[in-house]
């Protein structure tokens, strides 16, 4: 018999903010609401940053925790639980190799900015006005002093050409991941989304059993792979659905079966269905 869901965690783009929205619906924000009035935890697992998480969920947004850029950096509440940061000489190895690849753009993960130094200017005023990052303009990226957290690689014309490439370059020294259909991650080799929900998980003394998790890409693998409840969506990409027990159109649909108290005993309700 499954044990009680204590947390439960979710992805954002491709998850909650479904095509290509940049904002969530009032009423997930209430039902979040009733999960945490009811003691079961949130967290918004992502590869956005701090900042602009909080924004997304500002009605709850001291309610709930956060595990960002892909599991570098995670908040419980206001309060930093781990950060996690890569050597300044590998970082700077990764941004030179993003600057020489034509069509590439940098984003440098701080724990409150991003730093760009943007070969072409409408990506700043992308991850300013429509992504909603805090964004920080500088003349050298190179001669950023905070700690390097995440690296990401931006194609507007999409990521999936070239991501063998950096895998293959960096992938023995780095955790690298798409992240969407324009961005690349590179993070500590140890970090992923799967290492910020053991992270937290640990801080709050919550079993992985009583975890429900819900992603749709390969960032998403880690976090699934431990829970007890993993959940893909049903856009998700084959080996995320491969490792999943459920699939969903609509995460909203399962935080109401659970709310309700019937996701426990059916074999796919409303909102999902049972994979095997």
């Amino acid at each position: 018999m499954k044990p009680e869901i204590r947390l439960i965690a979710s992805d954002l783009d491709g998850t909650l903010l479904l095509d290509g929205a940049q904002s969530l619906r009032p009423e997930t924000c209430r039902l979040i609401h009733s999960l945490t009035a009811r003691g079961i935890y949130f967290f918004a697992a992502s590869g956005r940053q701090y900042p602009n998480l909080q924004r997304l969920f500002a009605p709850v947004k001291n309610e709930i925790g956060y595990i960002c850029e892909n599991g570098c950096l995670s908040f419980f509440q206001g309060e930093q639980i781990y950060k996690e940061t890569m050597p300044r000489e590998l970082g700077q190895e990764i941004m030179r190799a993003i600057w020489e690849r034509e069509g590439c753009e940098i984003l440098l993960s701080g724990v409150n900015t991003s730093y760009l130094q943007p070969k072409d200017m409408k990506y700043y005023y992308h991850m300013r006005d429509t992504v909603k990052n805090n964004v920080t303009l500088v003349p050298d990226i190179f001669q950023v002093r905070e700690e390097y957290m995440k690296i990401s690689v931006y194609m507007k014309r999409g990521i999936a050409d070239s991501a063998a490439y950096w895998k293959e370059r960096f992938g023995d020294r780095l955790t690298v991941v798409t992240s969407g259909f324009e961005w690349l991650d590179m993070m500590p080799k140890h970090v992923d989304k799967g290492f910020g929900m053991r992270k937290v998980l640990e801080y709050l003394e919550v079993e992985p059993e009583a975890c429900m998790v819900f992603g749709d890409n390969y960032n998403d693998m880690e976090m699934l792979e431990m829970a007890g409840f993993p959940i893909a969506m049903e856009k998700a990409v084959p080996e995320l659905k491969a490792v999943s027990r459920y699939q969903t159109g609509r995460v909203e649909r399962v935080l109401e079966e659970v709310l309700a108290g019937t996701f426990r005993h059916t074999q796919g309700g409303s909102g999902y269905e049972r994979i095997q």
